[in-house]
């Protein structure tokens, strides 16, 4: 691989940032961040490949970008097969984040990089400079205690290795991933907790649509979930937007109905301002979004990945603290989910976004003192 020497602005820390491609989410994510990192000062580099550079590099035109393999991990057509089809894949992603351990010391002395945030990608800590790791799952859910206990043990053996972990929900009161970000044992390394992440802005928005459609998450389960919507969106009367969240792709399938909008991909400000002008939103479980849609005060329909544990766990928790209604996939019909959510309690929570702003500019500060 071929890299640009970049040279070192004085008083300006250069930040080496990269998020998981498990789905959009770990790159949506880390955009508040970003933007944070900048108005902090720092240098930012972005580390990414595939949809996710694509979204990124919408958002941030001027950033450098460096090119980094993701774990490309794939999901099965059922939610069955789903633990053996990730269990086949285990040994590659080990190999991949030994690789991705060894291009991160060549990276860092090929771009001057004084400090590295990792979202959720395990092999990108280093001896001599700091390195954040930040994740929402302390604790990984897999529906029995022996294997969340070994899940727990392989993610803190990564985790201890980092200098820091940021976890993006709120610390006490208040929180959105319960038993993921509150574990009974934390990993031995500082914790700070951020409160949630999110990259939108609530203002009021004249409603344009019935109902939003978010689609999100690996393949094949993406497919299976739009190819779900736009059947049903062909009984449907209202007005929606189905988007379909394939960043980079220009073609889009044609819709029978005109009252139905079909987008491969908005920018950060087009999403945000669909989600405030639709009356229900319709998505997947996945955190990023979550904290999204609590951001903006939104009403939304969860319906989690099938097999994905963590998803099914979020969808449930959050249902019981009446924040949104959740509905398996497999038992999913638009019709009767619009009808369920006009009777579900929605609780409307006020979750302030301030505190991660400052733990990345204190971040900053260290790092320019360090320089």
């Amino acid at each position: 691989m071929k890299f640009e020497n970049f040279n070192r602005e004085p008083g300006k820390p250069r930040v080496l940032i990269a998020p998981l491609d498990w789905g959009l989410g770990h790159a949506t994510r880390c955009i508040p961040v970003i933007y944070s990192l900048l108005e902090a000062g720092a240098t930012v580099i972005i580390a990414a490949e595939g949809g996710i550079k694509k979204l990124l590099q919408k958002e941030f035109p001027q950033q450098d970008f460096v090119s980094l393999r993701g774990y490309n991990v794939l999901y099965s057509h059922t939610k069955f097969w789903l633990p053996l089809k990730i269990a086949t894949q285990v040994p590659r992603v080990f190999l991949r984040i030994y690789s991705e351990h060894q291009w991160l010391k060549t990276t860092c002395r090929q771009h001057n990089i004084d400090a590295v945030i990792s979202d959720n990608r395990f092999g990108l800590y280093h001896s001599t400079i700091p390195c954040v790791y930040i994740t929402h799952q302390l604790k990984i859910k897999t529906g029995n205690s022996f294997t969340e206990w070994l899940m727990q043990k392989i993610h803190y053996f990564f985790i201890n290795k980092y200098s820091q972990c940021w976890v993006p929900d709120n610390e006490a009161g208040d929180n959105l991933a319960g038993e993921l970000s509150h574990p009974e044992k934390l990993p031995r390394i500082p914790v700070q907790y951020l409160g949630p992440l999110s990259r939108f802005k609530k203002y009021t928005a004249q409603k344009k649509y019935d109902c939003l459609a978010i689609i999100s998450g690996p393949e094949p389960q993406r497919t299976i979930f739009e190819k779900l919507l736009r059947e049903e969106f062909k009984k449907f009367t209202g007005t929606a937007l189905l988007l379909r969240g394939l960043p980079g792709l220009e073609q889009y399938p044609e819709t029978e109905a005109n009252r139905v909008e079909i987008k491969n991909h908005l920018t950060a400000a087009e999403l945000n301002a669909a989600i405030l002008q639709a009356n229900m939103v319709i998505c997947r479980s996945g955190y990023t979004t979550i904290m999204d849609l609590v951001s903006l005060q939104q009403k939304a329909i969860l319906v989690p990945t099938p097999g994905q544990t963590e998803q099914e766990y979020l969808a449930e928790y959050l249902q019981q603290q009446q924040l949104f209604l959740s509905i398996p996939q497999q038992q999913f019909s638009l019709q009767q989910a619009l009808r369920s959510s006009n009777d579900f309690p929605y609780l409307n929570v006020d979750m302030k976004q301030e505190k991660y702003r400052l733990v990345i500019k204190i971040f900053t500060e260290q790092l320019q003192q360090g320089q």
